[in-house]
């Protein structure tokens, strides 16, 4: 048959036609195969990689292979000195405080863990400081909610009392009411105090406020603290003061509950207490390291400095207490599902030959169980400077369960990287769904992508939508609370017979487009006008 010049035969196979007349997006989410997640899943979830605890050989295995397969698709290095490995640094320091307060000219020895827990925050074996006490609110500084709990009172050297949660708890006209913000959180108290040239900080607990119990406090920080290895600041010392301990300080200056009224108003100022802390901290050491593992697959053009971060933690637990005669805990969905699928990724792009013009970078986490200890190590020691790094697209835990209508994200509200992922969830024919439950539980704040956005980069971190396929409704909800109760971070979250990829490969396909999408924008993404994290979005770009 003679054919003329730029036809196809009738006959012919027209999908390579339609792939070439496909978006870029489309193409790389075509390429997106269940069966590739399936298959890193069961390597990285077996008893073999022994749990994969950083710093350990399971850990270390892990991390090697995820090189590996960066290696085998062609990625360039995007880690240290050249290679595909980034360096984290962990010091572990496992307390023994003493600490008094002078009240009225009396001294009142505090009981470790009956009134207060407290840690250094420095890497030293001892340290000791001494400081007035002060109580500063909920210790915020928001300029976004016309805020600020330091205002007119310098802190320098001496020690802030304050509360956890926000106002928005009390009044729900302030800040985003129920739901958690930044602000609210623990580690940002901490970091305002250093701000703030504090030289020690204690949060007031009380179960309304912090959301957990007593026990919970002295169960998670007593023992070994691990942290990145950190420069010492004017910060000497953290910790909590138990409700009646606090209420006893403050009784002087109007008691527990009416400082906490006054402290929800705005236009609260900072209250000096007629009071000094003494404290000194002595701290078993230990340091190790692990490490971040990152490829890139490079931009074209101008942009291709540049990058997007499809990105997931790969550490679990390791070995721990045996539950029916399994002491390994493979952490199955948290997370080998995510490192998977970031793998599943990588190959979905090399697959379809798509190159955008933003570079791609595949980055597999390290310590995320031990505190975000990897995301952290990298924000603040990125391989790629922090104003090229266009948004972090985070995967921790897959959904397993099968297909589902429905997909969700943290932070879709945060940034204009909601429109990017809406769109392409709507490409694949999914509904973008809300999980309020951890919208009031601040989750956004508690996986990779967090330490990243925190320093001004826009970031989302993927969910499952739990309305699947075939099931009655409430059937991935019941399965997803059947995991948090009796699998998650037990030796139960291992490979299932039962397990589907279909659903993981859908999520897959929606980051895959959304990377595509902003790979391809004109401009990086931006942070919404309310965002607490605006301010460091655009210090990072200037």
């Amino acid at each position: 048959m003679i054919l003329a010049c730029g036809l196809l035969p009738l006959t012919a196979d027209r999908s390579a036609l339609t792939a070439q007349q496909a978006s870029p997006a489309a193409r790389v989410a075509k390429a997106v195969d269940p069966d590739v997640i399936r298959g890193h899943l069961l390597y990285l979830a077996d008893d073999a990689l022994e749990g994969r605890a950083p710093g350990t050989r399971g850990g270390d295995l892990a991390a090697k292979y995820v090189a590996a397969q960066f290696a085998r698709l062609g990625l360039k290095p995007a880690g240290d000195d050249n290679g595909y490995l980034h360096r984290v640094l962990i010091v572990s320091l496992d307390p023994s405080p003493q600490a008094s307060i002078v009240s009225g000219g009396r001294e009142w020895p505090l009981e470790y863990e009956r009134d207060y827990v407290m840690w250094s925050m420095h890497d030293d074996s001892v340290v000791s400081t001494g400081g007035d006490l002060v109580f500063a609110g909920y210790g915020i500084v928001a300029p976004e909610y016309g805020w600020n709990d330091y205002e007119g009172t310098d802190v320098k050297g001496k020690v802030v009392v304050v509360l956890v949660n926000t106002p928005g708890l009390r009044d729900s006209t302030l800040f985003r009411g129920k739901y958690l913000t930044y602000y609210g959180r623990w580690t940002y108290k901490i970091e305002e105090a250093e701000r703030q040239g504090a030289a020690g900080l204690l949060m007031v607990h009380t179960t309304p406020t912090a959301t957990y119990g007593w026990a919970t406090v002295t169960g998670s920080w007593t023992g070994p603290q691990t942290r990145v290895a950190r420069k010492s600041g004017p910060l000497v010392v953290a910790g909590w003061l138990s409700e009646s301990a606090s209420d006893r300080l403050l009784q002087p200056a109007g008691g527990l509950q009416r400082l906490a009224e006054a402290a929800s108003r705005k236009g609260f100022r900072p209250v000096p207490l007629d009071a000094r802390l003494g404290t000194t901290v002595r701290s078993a050491i230990q340091r190790s390291e692990t490490y971040n593992v990152l490829g890139r697959r490079p931009g074209r053009g101008p942009k291709a400095s540049e990058a997007v971060i499809i990105g997931g933690h790969y550490d679990h637990l390791g070995f721990g207490p045996a539950v029916n005669g399994d002491s390994v805990y493979n952490g199955a969905e948290d997370n080998a599902s995510g490192t998977a699928a970031v793998l599943a990724a990588a190959e979905a792009f090399h697959r379809s030959g798509v190159t955008t013009a933003r570079s791609i970078v595949f980055m597999a986490f390290a310590a995320e169980e031990s505190g975000l200890l990897g995301s952290t190590a990298y924000a603040a020691r990125p391989s790629i400077p922090l104003r090229n790094i266009a948004a972090v697209l985070n995967m921790d835990g897959m959904n397993l369960y099968g297909r589902a209508r429905d997909i969700a994200a943290l932070g879709l509200d945060q940034s204009t990287l909601g429109r990017a992922f809406t769109a392409a969830a709507r490409a694949e024919g999914l509904r973008v769904s809300v999980n309020e439950d951890a919208l009031i539980k601040g989750y956004f704040f508690r996986s990779d992508h967090f330490p990243l956005a925190r320093v001004g980069v826009p970031a989302i971190s993927l969910q499952k939508g739990l309305d699947i396929v075939g099931r009655p409704a409430g059937w991935g909800q019941q399965q997803e609370d059947e995991y948090t109760e009796h699998r998650y971070h037990q030796p139960d979250d291992e490979i299932l017979d039962w397990f589907s990829y279909d659903g993981a490969a859908q999520q897959l396909r929606v980051i895959a487009r959304t990377a595509v999408l902003v790979a391809e924008a004109p401009r990086q993404p931006k942070w919404a006008a309310g965002s607490e994290f605006r301010e460091a979005g655009e210090a990072r770009v200037r």
